[in-house]
């Protein structure tokens, strides 16, 4: 699924208590490992379930990798990436990639099964909202998979729209060509 950025005056403010919340840069060794074992953890769920409901497959170790080691990818100044820490532990990670100078992407939006509902993932994607505004993208995109219906609901809830497939998706670097077409319809 595709979505586009809202306009920013469509974006909902929070209305949970996210003071416990805490957005952290990645820009260290301590949160490049968070950021990596949260990256992992989240690709290995979403490689099974496209296994399972898509036959799709794609390696999460060169995904991963790449994500931690490529700085032209999620990291300043094209880019953000964060970790989430809540209760002294980190439990979710989001990114914004360049895609032109003009559009950007969120990727690898995660929070933790056990703390969902708290807020992190709504203050992760507003503050990639905002990144993406104070860099100068026009407009932000994302894909989710057809069976992440939470998420889509939180990024109705800020405000984005389904929109077509967009050809310049990240998957193509890790998805072999003969199954792209069956990647976008999932």
């Amino acid at each position: 699924m595709a979505w586009i950025d809202p306009r920013p005056e469509e974006i909902d403010s929070p209305t949970m208590n996210t003071s416990a919340v805490e957005l952290v840069a990645v820009d260290d060794p301590i949160t490049r490992q968070a950021a990596q074992n949260l990256i992992a953890e989240y690709l290995q769920w979403i490689a099974g379930a496209a296994a399972a409901s898509y036959g799709l497959s794609f390696d999460v170790d060169a995904m991963v990798n790449s994500d931690i080691d490529d700085h032209s990818k999620f990291y300043p100044p094209s880019g953000r990436f964060y970790v989430v820490r809540h209760s002294d532990a980190y439990i979710g990670v989001g990114c914004l990639k360049r895609l032109t100078p003009t559009v950007a992407e969120v990727q690898r939006m995660y929070i933790r099964p056990h703390v969902r509902g708290i807020g992190a993932g709504r203050s992760l994607v507003n503050q990639l909202l905002a990144d993406a505004r104070a860099i100068g993208y026009q407009v932000v995109r994302l894909e989710s998979l057809k069976f992440l219906s939470a998420a889509h609901a939180l990024y109705k809830s800020v405000g984005f729209t389904e929109i077509t497939p967009y050809a310049e998706n990240s998957m193509k670097e890790y998805q072999p060509a003969e199954t792209m077409d069956t990647y976008r319809s999932s």
